[in-house]
């Protein structure tokens, strides 16, 4: 307080000053002789002070009062900035209701960053460690992809592989029959509708590849035509057995028949989407090489999907599909959904970009094939053509228009989102198909690092300002269960 007073000292001694000398005209009668009557008289009329010498008003009376008062004033201004400051202190707790009443505005969140990709076969250095340069390579266009040889060094890939095992791995898995039954019960869509969706060019008959266009998850196994021909003649489907379904053949048929075929027959690990094993490593790596390369914020990178390490087997594999599902009224994003405060019946993975770190080099096989990357167009019935499936990876992986070896160390990552002219994440780029060939010799390792993000600009904000809120009030333990794991805890890759 004694720095609020001295910040006054000067304006009080002027306003005493001022105070003192205040002064009125005396009375006719208190005049003396020869005095002038008012203005314009000659001389100034002779004026008596406003308070008797050592009345009330006197000058150390009147210099104590206005002390008083600034004194009063500084005190009251201090208090009130007090309460201000106290009201804002991010370690009180001013209490649910407050908090309700007056709620944290949502921060707006800039353009997310995307590599351009200029032509392919174009390279540029770039400098994700410090003093030492790496080459960044062009692959395709459609996807927008790049590879970036020697990303990971070998000491870095056998340590992530080793602390894979020590966590020990599960078999991948696609969608088990429970929840796909209950999801497609969900969907509360009737056969004709559901006609209408297969039968994509609306002839109202569905030929083989347009059923096999939409059977990519069913239990987790892998539809062939020879498939869809059996099980049409197991549920009697089709009568005149020509493979193809009309409007009233569809009808007819009965799908829980269809769901009681997909349990009665167990699909053996070459028969299923993806034959693999996977664990999830949360805590035990460093993303700072992850951050230089993607240049997007901290926050965006440390809050998505742990790091998944793959390990492919002889005769592994993983047909060709989207690491991003589309968001739809009917959908929500996976890492977001604890914040949305939405009721919807299906949620997806988010990805932004994936970021796919080759840990091995492979004996036989095991290449990463995008099926229609730089195609001129894109249409999904072209995917399946006569008796060949683009997107069987175990057959027919050396007809997709683009092949990336496995090389220890080796980064690819691709954009899985098209932009949408605003700096944010626009449509699933189609092209972005990619699968995992078929391992011939040899066992093969990769690690996937997802950058989720909210294809709901305000959606983001919200998750990012929630998760911030939480590490500030709780610390660790108020993270979500996929964004930490305490058994590795204290093991770090420095990447």
């Amino acid at each position: 307080m004694a720095a609020a007073v001295a910040t006054v000292q000067r304006p009080e001694a002027e306003t005493v000053e001022e105070a003192s000398n205040l002064q009125w005209p005396l009375p006719p009668e208190h005049r003396p002789s020869g005095a002038a009557t008012g203005p314009g008289d000659g001389e100034e009329a002779p004026v008596r002070p406003l308070c008797k010498p050592r009345g009330i008003c006197s000058r150390a009376y009147f210099l104590v009062l206005m002390v008083f008062v600034h004194l009063y004033l500084g005190n009251v201004l201090a208090l009130l900035l007090f309460v201000h400051y106290s009201n804002g202190d991010e370690s009180t707790d001013p209490g649910p209701q407050s908090r309700e009443q007056s709620p944290q505005p949502v921060p707006t969140l800039g353009p997310l960053t995307r590599l351009e990709g200029i032509k392919v076969g174009y390279e540029r250095k770039v400098q994700v460690v410090a003093g030492r340069d790496h080459f960044i390579r062009t692959l395709s266009l459609k996807p927008l992809l790049f590879e970036i040889p020697g990303f990971l060094s070998d000491e870095e890939c056998r340590l992530i592989i080793h602390l894979a095992q020590m966590k020990g791995l599960q078999r991948s898995q696609i969608l088990p029959t429970e929840e796909y039954e209950e999801a497609m019960s969900a969907l509360q869509v009737s056969q004709v509708d559901l006609f209408q969706l297969l039968d994509q060019n609306r002839d109202g008959r569905l030929q083989l590849r347009e059923v096999l266009a939409q059977t990519r998850l069913g239990n987790g196994r892998w539809m062939t035509p020879e498939n869809i021909q059996e099980m049409y003649s197991a549920i009697k489907a089709d009568p005149d057995g020509d493979g193809v379904l009309s409007l009233q053949e569809f009808s007819n048929m009965d799908l829980r028949d269809f769901h009681k075929y997909m349990r009665s027959h167990k699909a053996e690990s070459n028969e299923l989407v993806r034959n693999s094993h996977h664990t999830w490593l949360h805590q035990a790596w460093d993303i700072r090489k992850v951050l230089r390369l993607t240049g997007l914020s901290p926050e965006i990178v440390e809050l998505s999907e742990p790091l998944q390490v793959v390990r492919y087997g002889e005769g592994g594999h993983y047909h060709a599909h989207v690491d991003s599902g589309p968001v739809y009224p009917e959908t929500i994003c996976s890492h977001t959904k604890l914040v949305a405060n939405e009721s919807v019946p299906f949620e997806t993975s988010c990805r932004y970009m994936t970021v796919l770190f080759y840990l091995n080099n492979v004996t036989g096989g095991g290449e990463t094939v995008f099926p229609v990357a730089d195609n001129r167009t894109y249409d999904e019935m072209s995917l399946i053509q006569d008796d060949v499936d683009l997107r069987d990876t175990r057959r027919h992986c050396d007809k997709g228009n683009l092949r990336v070896k496995p090389q220890q160390g080796t980064a690819v990552f691709w954009y899985n989102y098209l932009p949408d002219g605003q700096g944010w994440v626009g449509e699933v780029d189609d092209y972005s198909l990619h699968g995992g060939c078929l391992v011939t010799r040899g066992t093969k390792w990769i690690a996937n690092n997802w950058i989720n993000v909210d294809p709901s600009r305000a959606r983001q904000a919200l998750f990012q300002q929630e998760m911030a809120r939480l590490a500030r009030e709780g610390g660790t333990d108020s993270q979500p269960e996929w964004a930490l794991d305490r058994a590795y805890s204290d093991a770090r890759v420095e990447l």
